[in-house]
């Protein structure tokens, strides 16, 4: 098995930060540093990652309701909570399957599969995440008719999104949207209100997927079923058809 893939299968990290951990020779084979990708791994060998032995696990996918003011992020050097302390009950090296903003809430996926990882962010698969935002100004369909076509933020272009228009309230001049896109940029539904002229002031995401937050209150987790995982994969494999 090739040394990306074999971390990946460890749930170290997905295969592409893998080969940017490799790159960065912070990943030895019996002691000694690699910095080729298609290093292969053997049976008894000895694979570590800044010094940490590597070992393969059991599979597991946890979805969680992430508060506000959490990190998504494994570890935080400014001291903060993050999705993964509210999993104290998990053994197993699990890590965020993408990421929420630490001021927004909602459906987040963890897990130690680093092939699942790349297979559900991955903006060729296309999974749908809806998001209700709350956002400041007056939402009309003729303001948000851009973001069906896509927009540009930091340069590029975003794929074509679907809004339905939940709630105006004049008085407060606030009105809520929720948007159904297929990407993952970083603080991507922020900068697409943004650029259509209204300021997100509340985000959650509602959805990801087949999955809901059903039955989960704010940092509650729960693990999900084959099926559940089944079903995911499928949508991804689906849209690459």
């Amino acid at each position: 098995m090739r040394i990306n893939k074999f971390i990946a299968h460890a749930g170290v990290a997905s295969r592409r930060k893998a080969e940017e951990l490799i790159k960065q020779g912070l990943v030895t084979v019996n002691g000694q540093v690699v910095r080729e990708l298609a290093t292969t791994i053997k049976s008894g060998d000895l694979v570590e990652v800044e010094g940490i032995p590597v070992y393969n696990e059991e599979k597991v996918y946890y979805l969680l309701n992430k508060p506000r003011g959490v990190i998504s992020s494994v570890s935080d050097d400014k001291g903060r909570k993050t999705v993964i302390d509210l999993l104290p009950q998990v053994k197993e090296r699990i890590y965020p399957v993408g990421r929420l903003d630490w001021d927004t809430s909602g459906v987040l996926i963890l897990t130690n599969d680093g092939d699942f990882t790349d297979e559900m962010i991955h903006p060729r698969n296309e999974i749908d995440k809806v998001y209700i935002a709350r956002v400041k100004g007056i939402a009309t369909k003729e303001i948000l008719r851009p973001l069906t076509r896509g927009v540009v933020i930091d340069g590029k272009k975003t794929k074509p999104a679907v809004y339905d228009i939940l709630k105006v309230d004049p008085a407060k001049g606030r009105s809520i949207v929720q948007l159904t896109i297929h990407e993952g940029r970083n603080h991507q539904v922020k900068k697409m209100f943004e650029a259509v002229g209204l300021l997100v002031d509340k985000l959650s995401r509602t959805q990801f997927g087949n999955l809901d937050l059903t039955g989960l209150r704010p940092g509650e987790s729960r693990r999900l079923n084959k099926k559940e995982v089944s079903r995911l994969h499928e949508l991804a494999v689906r849209k690459r058809k």
